[in-house]
């Protein structure tokens, strides 16, 4: 049961940028659009799990939002996926993005907000818990 103090709209403002965390097989960064999509790129650590990534790419992008202090992410693309296959003539076929919207119908990715601040969060999904942090997103001016 999640224990943030939180609205769903606070925690969606809160969740607004760019997050890295790690979980026991990857290394994740995810940034949250305020026109309700991501960006996430997934790094395998684990060696078995390096085919997978070679197969869907590192990079996803997709839709997100809060609901009864839940993250819920609709992944709708897969840009960097083999199976994104160019064919001569000009034609893309996207099989893999059709893949990921079809799986995230069936197979949502949803996380409990547990506690969440402007530099920190705790989530947790089925397997595991996560603490994420804010990366800072300030750039140095072009002097």
């Amino acid at each position: 049961m999640s224990n943030s103090k939180h609205s769903d709209i606070e925690i969606e403002i809160l969740l607004l940028g760019k997050w890295r965390f790690d979980t026991h097989s990857e290394k994740i960064t995810i940034e949250f659009k305020d026109d309700m999509t991501y960006e996430q790129t997934r790094v395998q650590i684990l060696l078995f799990s390096k085919p997978k990534e070679l197969l869907t790419g590192n990079k996803f992008t997709g839709v997100w939002y809060v609901s009864q202090k839940k993250l819920h992410l609709n992944v709708r693309t897969m840009p960097k996926s083999f199976f994104n296959l160019k064919v001569p003539l000009a034609l893309k076929i996207s099989l893999a993005d059709i893949v990921a919207t079809l799986g995230s119908v069936f197979i949502p990715e949803n996380y409990e907000v547990i506690r969440i601040n402007s530099s920190k969060f705790f989530i947790k999904n089925q397997e595991q818990s996560i603490i994420g942090t804010k990366l800072n997103n300030t750039r140095t001016p072009i002097q």
